[in-house]
C-alpha cells in the first residue's frame, strides 16, 4: 500500500486538492453571497489562496451543493478585473481614466467633500446608496442618519420592497420573499411566479422534496418553468394580469363558502366591499383577461382552498414589477387571510426578520439605523412623488432619484456615495447616467471597475465575502461568524470596515459604531443573547438554542399591525392617501387591452427581468465560466411568433418598444407563450431596461413595470458578427 508520504502520492494528493497535512491545504468555512442565499462554503486554501470550493456538506441551507455561481467563485475572487486600490479620477468623468491613491488619502477627501455639502447645501444633498451586498445595509443607514441626510436608499427600490409593501397593506407585516411559506409543512404550494431553480436553488430543492412526500403544487406564471413542468395545475397567465387571476380565484372561493368564515368575520376589515370587487372577476371575465381557462381557475381555487394547510409562496419582484404590481400582490396574498392559512402552521407564518435574514429572532435592527427620526430629518428623495412608500418603507425611492439631481427639487443633490451602484438597474439608464454625470462628487465601492464606477470621482476597493468575516442567520436559526478565508485581494476592504472608517470621520459622536463590526451586532441581537465570541468558536456555525420560537397566531392576542388590528381587505394606508383601498386590478400601462393603438405596431407583451442560473442582475457576466454557458444575449420567442415573422432559432433580431430597439439573438422556444417575449437582464451591450421608459413606475411602489409592457420583434438585417 502506498504511503502517505511518499512524494509521488502527496503529488497525487494535490493534484485531486485533498485538505490535510502533506499537501498544506486547509478547509475554511465561509459563505456565498454572490445571490444574498448564502450558501454555506468549504474553501479549499493553500498558501493563502483560493483554489476549490465545494459546498458544506450538513448545512442547514445548502447541504453540500452549490450552484454554477458558487461553483465558480474562485474566478469571481481572482477575476482580472479585481479593483486593487483606491482610486482617483484624473480625466473627465466617464473617461475611466484614474490614478492610485492611498486608503487615507481616498477616505479624507471623502469625508471632506461630504462635509463641505453638508455645510453648504444641508446633509439632504448627500445621498448614500446600498446595492449589493446588503450585508452592510444596517451600518450605511445608521451612518447616513447619524450625518443628518434622510436620503438613505438601496437597489431594493426596484427589489422585493414592493412585495413588502402589499403584504404590510393587508396585514401590516412585511411579507416578502416566500411571505414566511412553510414548504416543509404544507400540504399544498401555490407557487406565484418563482422558480427557485434559477434563483436561490435550495428552496427549489425543498420544494421538490415536499412534492415527493405527496404536497400539492399549483403554480402561476406565463414561463414553462421546473416547478411548472411538475405542477399538479398550471396557470399560464399573460404577464401583469396576476391580480385578476386572484381576485377570480377569490370570487370561487367566496361563492362556494369555502372561505374560512370564522377568520373572515373576526379579523378581516373590508370584506363586502372586497367580495362584491371580486364578484366582477367570476372565471369567464378572468379568463379573457389573463389568457388562463375558466376551468383551471376554478380547479386551481378549489385545490387551495380545500387543502389544509396551504401556503403561497412568490417571486421577490415577479408579481410586482409592474404598473399595477402592489395590488396585483395584495391580490394574491389576500388569498391566505381568505382561506384562513395566515400565521397557522403549513401556511404563511410570519417571523420577524431583518437584513440578516428571517430566522425569528429577537432584535433592535431598526433601533440601530435609524439613530435619528424622519421630523429631524429633510424630505426624502421621492417622498412626495411616492407618499405610500414613505409612509412604510424607511428609505428614499432611488427611482427618484435621477429626476432630482436633474432638476435640483425640491432641493439639490450634489452627492452620491455608493456601495455598488449600478447605473442600469432604472429604466431608461442614460438618464442614471446623465444624473450621475451631472453631480458635484460621486464615490462608488465596487469589485469591479463597472459601467458605472467609471463615472466616479473616487472608487474604493471592496472585498468579496470570502475576503472578509461575515455574519449570517439561516431560517433554521443556524448562525454563522465566517473566518476571512483568503486575504483580500490587493488592498480591498470589507464593505463595513469602509463605512466604519468613514464613520470615523464623519460621526465621530456615533461611541456604537466606534466599537466596531462584531460589538454592533451584539448590540443588534443583544434581545436574543447573541454572542459573536461564541460563534467564532463554532467554525462552521451553530443553531442558536434556547431561544423562543415565533408564536403562531399572534393577531388572537394582539391583533394584526395594521390601522384597524384587522387584516385590511380594503387599506385604511391607501385610502388615506388617495389610492384605491381595495386590491383593484388595472391593466398594465402599456397591454393588448390598454394600448389597443399602440399593440398594433407593437403585438408582443415584453417581459424583462428574468435569471439564468448561472446570472444574477449584472454580477456574473465577467466570470468566464459563467459567460461560456450562455455567451450571447438572447430573447425568448415562442415558435408561433416566431414563424410569422420568418425567426429562426438562434437568428439574430431586432427586438423594439416605443422607446428603442436592440438586437440580440432569438430563442424559440415553448419556454414562453405565444404573444410573449421574454429577456433576461442586465446582459452586457444588450439591457433591456434601455427600452423602458423612465416614468414606466408603479404608482404606489416607485418600482418599474419591467415584466409588462410592449415590443415588436424581428429579423435582424445584419446577421453577422459576434455579441454586442
Amino acid at each position: 500500500m502506498t504511503s502517505p508520504t511518499r512524494p509521488d502520492a502527496r503529488a497525487a494528493l494535490a493534484a485531486a486538492k485533498i485538505p490535510g497535512p502533506d499537501t498544506g491545504i486547509v478547509i475554511r468555512k465561509t459563505l456565498c453571497s454572490i445571490c444574498e442565499y448564502k450558501c454555506l462554503v468549504d474553501a479549499h486554501v493553500k498558501d493563502g489562496r483560493l483554489i476549490k470550493v465545494e459546498g458544506s456538506r450538513g448545512s442547514p441551507i445548502n447541504d453540500g451543493t452549490l450552484c454554477s455561481k458558487g461553483a465558480a467563485s474562485r474566478q469571481w475572487v481572482y477575476n482580472p478585473d479585481r479593483l486593487q486600490t483606491p482610486l482617483l479620477r484624473t480625466g473627465e468623468r466617464g473617461e475611466g481614466r484614474f490614478r492610485p491613491i492611498s486608503w487615507d488619502e481616498a477616505l479624507d477627501r471623502i469625508a471632506e467633500r461630504l462635509a463641505g455639502f453638508k455645510a453648504e447645501s444641508g446633509p439632504e444633498s448627500v445621498v448614500f446608496f446600498a446595492g449589493y451586498p446588503k450585508v452592510m445595509r444596517p451600518f450605511l443607514k445608521r451612518l447616513t442618519h447619524g450625518f443628518g441626510s434622510p436620503n438613505y436608499c438601496t437597489e431594493s427600490s426596484t427589489c422585493f420592497v414592493g412585495a413588502n409593501m402589499g403584504g404590510y397593506l393587508n396585514y401590516g407585516y412585511m411579507l416578502g420573499q416566500q411571505g414566511g411559506a412553510e414548504i416543509d409543512t404544507t400540504r399544498c404550494i401555490l407557487n406565484w411566479s418563482t422558480n427557485h431553480f434559477y434563483s436561490q436553488a435550495p428552496l427549489g430543492n425543498r420544494t421538490f422534496d415536499a412534492l415527493d412526500r405527496g404536497t400539492k403544487l399549483i403554480d402561476v406564471g406565463p414561463m414553462l418553468s421546473p416547478p411548472a413542468e411538475r405542477a399538479d395545475i398550471h396557470l399560464r397567465l399573460r404577464p401583469g394580469t396576476c391580480g385578476a387571476l386572484a381576485l377570480s380565484m377569490a370570487h370561487v372561493i367566496i361563492e362556494e363558502n369555502l372561505h374560512d368564515r370564522a377568520f373572515v368575520e373576526n379579523w378581516t376589515h373590508g370584506f363586502d366591499d372586497y367580495r362584491e370587487y371580486a364578484s366582477k372577476f367570476p372565471p369567464a371575465v378572468a379568463e379573457q383577461i389573463t389568457g388562463v381557462p375558466k376551468e383551471k381557475i376554478v380547479a386551481a381555487a378549489r385545490l387551495y382552498a380545500t387543502t389544509k394547510p396551504a401556503a403561497i409562496v412568490t417571486s421577490a419582484c415577479t408579481t410586482i414589477h409592474h404598473t399595477n404590481g402592489v395590488q396585483n400582490h395584495r391580490a394574491i396574498t389576500a388569498l391566505i387571510g381568505l382561506t384562513g392559512n395566515f400565521d397557522r402552521p403549513g401556511g404563511n407564518h410570519p417571523v420577524p426578520t431583518s437584513y440578516y435574514r428571517p430566522s425569528g429572532l429577537a432584535h433592535r435592527e431598526h433601533a440601530f439605523e435609524q439613530v435619528k427620526p424622519w421630523s429631524e430629518m429633510a424630505p426624502r428623495v421621492g417622498q412626495d412623488r411616492f407618499p405610500v412608500w414613505s409612509r412604510i418603507i424607511p428609505q428614499a425611492q432611488a427611482m427618484a432619484l435621477p429626476e432630482q439631481i436633474l432638476t435640483g427639487k425640491p432641493y439639490p443633490i450634489r452627492s452620491v456615495l455608493a456601495f455598488g451602484l449600478n447605473h442600469r438597474m432604472w429604466p431608461a439608464p442614460e438618464v442614471t447616467k446623465q444624473a450621475l454625470l451631472a453631480l458635484d462628487f460621486f464615490v462608488d465601492v465596487e469589485l469591479f471597475m463597472t459601467e458605472t464606477a467609471k463615472f466616479a470621482d473616487i472608487v474604493l476597493p471592496a472585498c468579496s465575502t470570502l475576503e472578509r468575516n461575515e455574519f449570517s442567520i439561516s431560517p433554521s436559526r443556524h448562525a454563522i461568524w465566517t473566518e476571512q478565508a483568503v486575504p483580500p485581494v490587493g488592498q480591498s476592504r470589507p464593505d463595513i470596515d469602509i463605512i466604519l472608517d468613514l464613520a470615523k470621520r464623519l460621526v465621530p459622536e456615533d461611541e456604537l459604531l466606534a466599537q466596531g463590526h462584531a460589538a454592533c451586532l451584539e448590540w443588534i441581537f443583544q434581545p436574543a443573547g447573541l454572542s459573536i465570541a461564541e460563534l467564532a468558536a463554532h467554525p462552521g456555525g451553530m443553531v442558536l438554542e434556547g431561544r423562543p420560537a415565533t408564536p403562531y397566531e399572534k393577531y388572537k392576542k394582539n391583533g394584526f399591525p395594521t390601522p384597524t388590528k384587522k387584516m385590511e381587505f380594503s387599506s385604511t394606508i391607501l385610502a388615506e392617501l388617495g389610492f384605491d383601498a381595495l386590491p383593484v386590478y388595472r391593466e398594465p400601462l402599456q397591454s393588448p387591452v390598454a394600448t389597443p393603438e399602440l399593440a398594433k405596431e407593437y403585438p408582443l407583451v415584453f417581459t424583462t427581468g428574468t435569471r439564468l442560473p448561472m446570472f444574477i442582475h449584472a454580477r456574473t457576466f465577467r466570470v468566464p465560466w459563467l459567460r461560456k454557458l450562455h455567451p450571447e444575449p438572447t430573447a425568448d420567442i415562442n415558435p408561433v411568433d416566431a414563424g410569422a415573422r420568418g425567426i429562426t432559432h438562434m437568428q439574430w433580431v431586432e427586438v423594439s418598444t416605443p422607446r428603442g430597439a436592440l438586437r440580440v439573438r432569438a430563442n424559440v422556444t415553448e419556454y414562453v407563450p405565444p404573444g410573449v417575449v421574454n429577456m433576461i437582464h442586465g446582459y452586457p451591450g444588450a439591457d433591456a431596461n434601455e427600452l423602458i421608459d423612465p416614468d414606466y413606475l408603479d404608482p404606489v411602489s416607485g418600482h418599474p413595470g419591467y415584466k409588462s409592457l410592449l415590443c415588436e420583434v424581428w429579423p435582424h438585417p445584419d446577421q453577422e458578427g459576434a455579441a454586442p
